[in-house]
């Protein structure tokens, strides 16, 4: 018996408001597609305040521009984002959350290998030849890395629908095209840097009839 209403003093105790943080939770839908889970502590002074979830000694502040919507924990939505040329909000609302569900599932699905590891053979070659253009090869191949066509592949997709709007297909190429040029950046220098230590390291292996730039 005494064991029962231990458990049952326990279960109270831990379901406890303080200790049930998830249930009462604000969700902040942020314009670059991204989504905070967080009790909102202010909304004045023009931006909606938050305690830090890693630091709860600081605060967040998220100014209204940043803002598409809040939601809160009593269901009631307030939306931030409206269509205004004068401002370049171009996007009707909806259109508006279709762009950020893109930008949200290439943050989540792309994953750039095929640039990461061009960008790093490119960088590679290039730096096994010693010489001072050696790096046009692989931040040239960074800067096409941005221009050629997106495929969205439907296993990033987190709704089949989706693809049929513009703005969200908008939103994924603006992210993937972003990830692409990240990932060759990454994939490009390291590339490049091996490149230089292996010519450092072999150079005068080099057969004679091959001219790099330096020879006369």
């Amino acid at each position: 018996m005494l064991k029962k209403i231990f458990l049952f003093s326990a279960g109270i105790f831990l379901c406890n408001p303080l200790f049930c943080q998830k249930q009462v939770q604000d969700t902040i839908f942020l314009m670059n597609g991204q989504v905070v889970g967080e009790k909102i502590i202010d909304t004045v002074l023009g931006a909606v305040t938050i305690y830090n979830p890693k630091k709860h000694t600081e605060k967040i502040n998220f100014e209204f521009d940043q803002l598409y919507m809040v939601k809160y924990t009593n269901g009631y939505k307030r939306y931030y984002y409206y269509q205004d040329s004068t401002i370049n909000n171009w996007f009707t609302r909806q259109e508006m959350w279709m762009y950020m569900k893109g930008e949200n599932d290439a943050r989540k699905g792309f994953k750039a290998r095929g640039a990461l590891i061009g960008a790093g053979i490119m960088g590679l070659l290039g730096g096994m030849t010693g010489t001072f253009w050696a790096p046009i090869a692989p931040y040239g191949f960074m800067a096409l890395s941005g221009i050629t066509k997106i495929r969205i592949r439907h296993n990033t997709i987190s709704n089949p629908k989706y693809v049929e709007s513009d703005a969200y297909i908008l939103g994924y190429e603006r992210v993937a095209r972003q990830r692409r040029k990240t990932k060759s950046l990454i994939g490009g220098t390291a590339g490049l840097l091996i490149g230089y230590a292996f010519y450092a390291a072999f150079h005068n292996y080099y057969p004679e009839t091959i001219n790099f730039g330096f020879k006369k």
